[in-house]
């Protein structure tokens, strides 16, 4: 997963499964659970460990900022800050707003620009940002890897400059 203006928000909170207003005590207890999953040392040698790898760097970061009161102070700023910089959207919509084509093994979401032409979001991109893509029938819904309340995703219109934000729930 990336930042906001690389498509998705994931934070240091979001990558220890943990609320924004989560106490020390549950930061260090989800980085303890998280670190047991994705240790190096723990897991066998398969084509997935660069990935685990990759998710143990990234746990260790979210721990050194957000374990310490003063680092954490200082990217709960940056944080913040960075939420009233996003760039404006035209939209925000959810999951069911979009219209789906699942013609194939790639399914695609589409959403209608005022331009006329689509915001676009492909089941590739979404597995690439740490969701899976799940369909009943008609109805659609994400399954994201790491337990996380919300998140969004910033999608640019195909022709002009404007951006829908699709925001995720857990749900």
């Amino acid at each position: 997963m990336e930042l906001v203006n690389n498509s998705i928000l994931q934070t240091y909170y979001s990558i220890l499964s943990v609320n924004e207003d989560a106490t020390q005590e549950e930061i260090r207890s989800s980085y303890k659970s998280a670190l047991l999953v994705s240790h190096p040392d723990k897991l066998q040698k398969t084509s997935e460990t660069t990935n685990s790898e990759t998710r143990f760097l990234e746990i260790q970061t979210a721990w050194e900022i957000l374990g310490n009161v003063h680092s954490r102070a200082l990217y709960d700023a940056e944080l913040k800050a960075s939420r009233q910089d996003d760039e404006v959207v035209a939209d925000e919509v959810m999951l069911e707003d979009l219209m789906v084509d699942s013609g194939g093994d790639v399914v695609e979401l589409f959403y209608q620009c005022r331009c006329g032409d689509y915001f676009r979001l492909d089941s590739l991109e979404l597995g690439e940002m740490g969701f899976e893509l799940l369909m009943e029938g008609d109805k659609i819904s994400l399954q994201a890897r790491n337990a996380v309340d919300t998140a969004s995703i910033m999608l640019p219109c195909g022709s002009c400059s404007l951006k829908i934000r699709l925001m995720i729930n857990k749900d």
